[in-house]
């Protein structure tokens, strides 16, 4: 990927672990990967996550059968 094309985004308050500037990281994507440079120093290196984030579980996302599986203990008084 020609480096034109490329779109690089500054993360707001990482600091860089070679020189410590805060401020100064870019993240950006390239052939399948994701890098992280500093534009201060030039140090650059890969981000490798560990597995894709998963959303948390409200009443909007679950499933239709998830939500016919609740059950709510309704208590009647005299």
């Amino acid at each position: 990927m020609s480096q034109e094309k490329i779109k690089k985004r500054f993360i707001a308050g990482a600091v860089c672990p070679r020189c410590g500037e805060m401020d100064k990281i870019v993240n950006y994507h390239d052939s399948d990967k994701n890098y992280r440079e500093c534009v201060a120093c030039g140090f650059k290196d890969e981000i490798r996550l560990q597995s894709s984030p998963q959303d948390l579980e409200t009443r909007v996302n679950k499933t239709e059968e998830q939500k016919a599986a609740e059950v709510q203990v309704v208590k009647l008084m005299d």
